[in-house]
């Protein structure tokens, strides 16, 4: 660097303002007397000097300058001429050798750091990636967890073990090596684990089973181990493995064999398992969506010996969870959220705080500085039905046939005993349809036969309306056949609900990547059965068709006037449908004041 700068920095320095002569111009200036004394250059023909009034200047001579004439010239007019050989630069000779030795001698030393660094990332290829937090971290509690009181109560023996083991020695007690935290996917499984290790105050260790595979053979089993080892050297620990499901999967089973690298990661986790004991206070979290399809050997006990499921939140514990994430925001007056809590039920609680959020940015959309009911309305409509496809324009026969078919749903919802009641109707196009029409289940968690075959009826709707008001069909349906029909198969197949079939269940086709043998699969039942099945499945079809045809002829004149609204307003109300029905029958089950 220094040399560089030796050799450069000279070409920037400042240099004396000096007058530029064409040779003609300098030897204008000898013969007139001006020239006071000139230095050449012998190397480059470079001319410099002083001008007799003290002027500066610079040219460039001849190669032949000065001739005989032309030193006679100078001589006659008194100029002193200094012709000189500059001597050659002794840093410029060895800047021309040193430089390409020294860019080697650089290029060699930034490959054997590379291949240093390479060598380093090989050699730690094995280690555990599991992220390592102390006793400070994390700081999550079972207090920053809303509702799921009974999963609390189920997981706290965990904590009591980590905070005082001596009390479970001294009785004899052995606490389970390992807990599987199972649930759907956004219920706070993972949140669970961390508020454990923050109320028990321990070494916190977090990895995800996608983290012990590698393209490298051997490469899980040892960051298996490592992650053992890191444990044992915090002492009192817990270990964390979430979506465990990618790496427990049944052994032996599939289209991979038994030598796979996957297989042999869950065999050397199997072993560490076994490997230590309860005293050590180490405990084993881990977390799936998919329990069905983890090897036996993983659930055994002295392994994942105890499950705790984490349901989707109820009611309560739904409006809990909409409280934790309303906190740091700006809610307005009209914000009710129990209403809110009942009117979402199957969110989870991501969902509810993805529902939140949108609430945020549809009021800022909107220009408000506060939250308000219409913002959560219409979060809760995009989460649901989707966004509004703002750029389709429907003519004005879709637009009728769109009317005709949400009503038919509509009327049916509303007429139907053992249906879900009836929330919104709307023939804005959401999503990928052109129209929904919205109810809200209630919390139950067994359904009767009669709810199956109503809401059957109710996916008919909308075909059937068709038909009765334009004599045709179109491709409209097609979601509403797909979701009858699944209901339909499902009744006979799996619940018992036909009586020619009588009490026999058989699951779906299972994949292979479920942990089925490929070879193994085929069908449970006879040719007879599944004729009967078929036979089954059309009849529960046809049946809650007519039924529907029947309903909805019977209520004709309530489906044009509902139709009729939905064409004038976009969007209807239940109670709106409520009153229709009761100013043409009375015989609707929805309260006309009921907003729903």
């Amino acid at each position: 660097m220094a040399l560089l700068l030796a050799m450069v920095f000279p070409r920037f320095l400042p240099s004396e303002d000096t007058k530029a002569l064409s040779f003609s111009e300098f030897m204008t200036a000898v013969q007139t007397d001006q020239v006071k004394t000139v230095d050449m250059n012998n190397q480059t023909f470079t001319l410099s000097g002083e001008l007799k009034d003290g002027t500066k200047f610079h040219s460039t001579a001849t190669q032949n300058f000065p001739s005989t004439d032309e030193a006679a010239l100078m001589k006659q007019h008194g100029v002193n001429f200094n012709p000189k050989t500059p001597s050659s630069n002794w840093l410029m000779s060895w800047a021309t050798l040193l430089l390409p030795m020294l860019l080697l001698i650089g290029f060699f030393v930034w490959m054997q750091r590379r291949a240093a660094g390479q060598m380093g990332n090989v050699m730690s290829i094995g280690r555990s990636r599991a992220k390592a937090y102390t006793t400070d971290r994390p700081s999550t509690t079972f207090a920053d967890i809303a509702g799921y009181q009974g999963v609390k109560q189920e997981i706290t023996e965990v904590v009591d073990f980590l905070k005082m083991p001596e009390r479970f020695r001294e009785i004899g007690a052995r606490v389970p090596k390992g807990i599987l935290l199972v649930g759907p996917p956004g219920t706070g499984k993972t949140l669970f684990a961390r508020a454990v290790a923050g109320e028990a105050g321990v070494g916190f260790l977090s990895v995800t089973g996608s983290d012990f595979m590698e393209m490298f053979v051997g490469v899980g089993a040892s960051r298996v181990r490592d992650l053992f080892q890191q444990a044992r050297k915090m002492g009192r620990a817990i270990i964390f493995i979430d979506e465990i499901d990618s790496i427990g999967r049944k052994r032996g089973a599939g289209l991979g064999g038994g030598h796979d690298e996957r297989e042999q990661t869950l065999n050397q986790m199997l072993a560490e398992m076994d490997g230590f004991e309860t005293s050590e206070g180490i405990v084993i979290l881990a977390a799936t969506n998919r329990p069905d399809i983890l090897d036996p050997a993983l659930l055994r006990p002295g392994r994942f010996d105890r499950q705790i499921v984490v349901p989707l939140p109820e009611a309560d514990e739904r409006l809990a969870i909409l409280k934790v994430h309303s906190r740091d925001k700006r809610m307005g007056p009209d914000v009710d959220l129990e209403v809110m809590a009942k009117a979402t039920p199957g969110m989870s609680g991501a969902d509810l705080a993805n529902l939140v959020n949108e609430a945020a940015l549809f009021a800022v959309r909107r220009g408000s500085k506060q939250i308000e009911r219409i913002d959560f309305e219409n979060a809760r409509d995009r989460v649901v039905m989707g966004a509004r496809r703002e750029s389709l324009v429907l003519t004005g026969e879709e637009k009728r046939a769109t009317a005709i078919h949400e009503g038919g749903h509509a009327i049916l919802t509303a007429v139907l005993p053992h249906a879900d009641q009836l929330h919104k109707v709307t023939i804005l196009p959401r999503g990928m349809a052109l129209g929904v029409t919205w109810s809200l289940p209630e919390e139950r968690h067994t359904y009767s036969k009669e709810y199956f075959e109503d809401m059957i009826c109710r996916a008919m709707g909308g075909r059937v309306a068709e038909k009765l008001v334009f004599g045709h069909l179109n491709s409209g349906a097609a979601n509403d056949l797909e979701q009858a029909t699944g209901i339909a198969r499902r009744m006979v197949r799996e619940w018992g609900m036909s009586d020619r079939v009588g009490p026999m269940a058989w699951s779906g086709h299972q994949q292979v990547f479920l942990g089925e043998d490929l070879m193994t699969q085929g069908r449970e039942y006879s040719d007879e059965t599944a004729k009967l099945i078929d036979d089954e499945i059309s009849r529960i079809l046809h049946e809650q068709e007519t039924r529907a045809t029947e309903l909805l002829d019977r209520h004709r004149p309530a489906l044009e006037e509902v139709a009729a609204l939905l064409l004038e307003r976009e969007t209807i109300e239940g109670a709106d449908v409520a009153r229709v029905l009761q100013g043409s029958f009375g015989d609707t089950r929805i309260p006309a004041g009921d907003e729903a």
